[in-house]
C-alpha cells in the first residue's frame, strides 16, 4: 500500500476531500543560443580579473620566443613558422592550459553539480566556456603577431586572415583542453595534461617543421592548433596560397566541432557521476 500524505490525512479528518498530491510541472528547459549566451557572459564576466594577468603572461612568453628564435632564425619559410606558431601559443595557453585547469577544478569541487541543477543544455556550459576563455586570447594574440612581423620584417597586409584563424584554433583547442579537463580523474591530472598540451604547441607550433625529426613532423600533424599555424605561416608569403589557407582553416574547424562534441560527451558523463 503507497503511503498517504499528511496534508490529505489532515483534511479527511477535517471533512475535507483529500487533495492528490501532484508535482508541479517543470518549467521548460532553455534552447541552445539563448543558454550560450547566457554562460558565455557569465564565464566572461568572471574570468576577467583572474585570467588578465594570465593573459599577459602568456602573450610576454610568447614574444620572448620570437625575440629568442631570432638569434637562429635568419628569415623565410622558417621565420614565417615562428612568428605564426608564436601567436597561435597564446591562444593554447588560454583555451587549451587554463580551461583544462578550470574544468578540472570544476569537476573536483562539485561545480559541476550546480550547472546540472539549472535547465542549460550540456553543449552551452561547454561552448559559453570554451567562447569565454577563447575570446581572451584575441588581444594577446594580435599583439605577438604585430611584434613578430617588425621582428622579422615580415608584412603586416594579410593579418586580417587572424579573425578566422584566432576563433577556429580557439575552438579546437578549447575543446581539447575542455575534454582533458573533464575526463582527468583529479584536477592535479588535469592541470598537468593542460600543461603537456601547451608544452606540445609549444614544440610542435614554434619550431619549424623541417628541422623535426620525422616522428615529430607526424605528430605535428595530430596537433589542432598545427592547422591553424599553417594557415597564418601561408599569409607572410608574397604571394599566398589561398586555396591552401582555406583548405588548413577547413581542417582546424572540423578539428574544432570533433572537439566541442567529445568535450560536451565528457560533460555529461561527469556531470552524471
Amino acid at each position: 500500500m503507497s503511503a498517504v500524505p499528511l496534508e490529505a490525512v489532515v483534511r479527511a479528518e477535517d471533512g475535507a476531500a483529500p487533495v492528490p498530491d501532484v508535482a508541479a510541472p517543470l518549467g521548460a528547459r532553455a534552447r541552445l543560443l539563448p543558454a550560450l549566451g547566457a554562460v558565455y557572459r557569465a564565464q566572461l564576466s568572471r574570468a576577467r580579473v583572474a585570467r588578465i594577468p594570465l593573459l599577459f603572461v602568456a602573450t610576454f612568453q610568447s614574444v620572448g620566443i620570437m625575440i629568442l628564435m631570432r638569434g637562429v632564425v635568419d628569415g623565410g619559410g622558417e621565420a614565417h613558422a615562428v612568428v605564426a606558431g608564436s601567436s597561435v601559443l597564446v591562444v593554447a595557453f588560454v583555451a587549451l592550459n587554463l580551461l583544462a585547469q578550470y574544468f578540472g577544478q570544476l569537476r573536483g569541487d562539485g561545480g559541476l553539480d550546480h550547472y546540472a541543477t539549472l535547465p542549460v543544455p550540456p553543449a552551452a556550459v561547454v561552448l559559453g566556456a570554451a567562447g569565454a576563455y577563447a575570446s581572451f586570447t584575441v588581444p594577446g594574440t594580435i599583439v605577438t603577431a604585430v611584434v613578430g612581423c617588425g621582428l622579422f620584417g615580415l608584412p603586416l597586409t594579410h593579418l586580417w586572415v587572424l579573425a578566422a584563424v584566432i576563433p577556429l584554433s580557439g575552438a579546437a583547442l578549447a575543446g581539447l583542453g575542455a575534454a582533458l579537463g573533464l575526463l582527468a580523474p583529479r584536477p592535479e591530472l588535469a592541470t598537468l595534461l593542460g600543461q603537456m598540451g601547451m608544452s606540445a604547441a609549444l614544440l610542435l607550433g614554434v619550431l619549424p617543421a623541417d628541422r623535426m625529426p620525422g616522428f615529430l613532423q607526424y605528430a605535428r600533424d595530430l596537433l589542432p592548433s598545427t592547422y591553424g599555424v599553417e594557415a597564418l605561416a601561408r599569409t607572410f608569403g608574397p604571394d599566398p596560397d589561398w586555396a591552401a589557407v582555406l583548405l588548413d582553416l577547413a581542417v582546424c574547424a572540423g578539428v574544432g566541432v570533433v572537439s566541442l562534441a567529445v568535450a560536451t560527451w565528457a560533460y555529461r558523463r561527469a556531470a552524471v557521476r
